[in-house]
């Protein structure tokens, strides 16, 4: 419970108050009105453009059909002017990406407006409700009798992710699928071409000496387990994320590698040295504003080149350290190929050498994506770096 904020109302000529329980960057409302089957989709939709939280007290499944209709409105077509053509106009860097964002960004403002209240126990007193108990516990921990208040879309995401966790996701790998677990906020490796790369590249010489490879960024722990699969007789996995840990932790257990597999809590690498260290880091340079964002968006890089200018320190002599990246940005116009080579040569590494794959995942087909010609051009490497000189 510590750390969240309190969202207030006033029900019934009572001032009400509860704790907000949403991923950081959701913006607490400054309005909260009461909500029910009265309200019309048209009435919803106007209260949450401006700002207005809408508190339901009705059926909750009346409430997903509500949510439903606000988002055919907001997906809706608009008809816009067309720019008028300047030969002159200089093209701005990510101006597709940037407004697909913000785009995005507002949509699910918009959607996140219909608000929901959790009983102390995570229960839901509003009939035909379905029981969230346990998928909130395993979301937020066991529940202290507070009561809070989440969004409807996110609840449905705490849902969605117990029955991940649950059910488990077959992740393709050296001819054998691995089951991995994905717990809530922790980034489910539901693009596999990335992990074929890893089973794929050829292990450094290195690792016959010393057979210890470090995993940048465990997750979920899926690398983590295929390096101990090929053969790696240690591997240390690291993350910033306390949640990441205990999924890794949680997956390399089910798989039974939890003695050749080890996963600490730290920022970038583990102490020491390895033959081998592994690290796919987000690969959009953008601000992350939600817990699966940080899976996907690194900020300036930041990640990125501190992977680079920390990984010769952490190589041992003929090690090698494996970059999984997509050039989905360079398409997008957020970074260059340049950029991402002057990083890699500043920090006293060289290629060694690189292997592609095509993503096959649904968006590459999908026309209507606004991002839809970066995406069909995307090509996700494994770069094979090693120490130069």
């Amino acid at each position: 419970m510590t750390g969240l904020s309190e969202l207030h109302w006033t029900e019934n000529g009572e001032a009400r108050s509860a704790l907000w329980r949403m991923d950081a960057g959701a913006a607490m409302p400054k309005t909260v009105v009461l909500a029910d089957d009265t309200l019309t989709a048209d009435s919803a939709y106007r209260l949450a453009c401006a700002g207005t939280g809408l508190l339901w007290r009705s059926d909750f499944q009346n409430a997903r059909q509500l949510l439903q209709a606000m988002a055919r409105r907001i997906d809706k077509p608009k008809k816009t002017r067309a720019p008028k053509a300047s030969g002159d106009a200089a093209q701005v860097p990510g101006a597709a990406f940037h407004a697909h964002r913000l785009a995005q960004s507002q949509r699910n403002r918009v959607l996140s407006a219909i608000l929901i209240e959790l009983d102390g126990d995570y229960g839901l007193g509003l009939r035909r409700a379905p029981d969230v108990r346990l998928a909130c516990a395993q979301a937020f921990g066991a529940a202290q009798g507070q009561r809070s208040v989440i969004s409807l879309r996110s609840l449905q995401g705490v849902v969605g992710a117990f029955e991940w966790r649950k059910n488990g996701v077959e992740v393709p790998a050296m001819g054998e699928a691995l089951r991995i677990y994905p717990h809530y906020g922790v980034f489910s490796p539901v693009r596999g071409e990335y992990v074929d790369l890893v089973a794929q590249a050829p292990l450094p010489e290195a690792l016959q000496a010393q057979s210890l490879a470090f995993d940048v960024g465990v997750g979920t722990g899926v690398l983590s387990a295929v390096l101990a699969r090929r053969g790696v007789a240690q591997v240390v996995g690291s993350d910033l994320s306390e949640r990441a840990v205990a999924c890794a932790r949680d997956n390399l257990q089910r798989l039974g590698l939890q003695n050749q597999v080890q996963v600490v809590q730290t920022h970038l690498f583990p102490p020491g040295q390895a033959a081998l260290v592994v690290c796919n880091p987000p690969w959009l340079p953008a601000r992350p504003v939600g817990l699966l964002d940080q899976a996907v968006y690194d900020e300036g890089s930041q990640m990125l080149k501190g992977f680079l200018a920390g990984l010769r320190e952490h190589l041992c002599e003929g090690g090698e350290g494996w970059l999984i990246l997509s050039d989905l940005a360079e398409h997008l116009g957020l970074r260059s190929r340049e950029a991402l080579l002057g990083w890699i040569a500043d920090a006293g590494l060289m290629v060694l050498g690189r292997l592609d794959a095509k993503p096959v995942h649904a968006k590459v087909q999908d026309t209507s994506d606004a991002l839809h010609a970066a995406r069909a051009a995307e090509v996700t490497s494994l770069w094979r770096l090693g120490t130069a000189g």
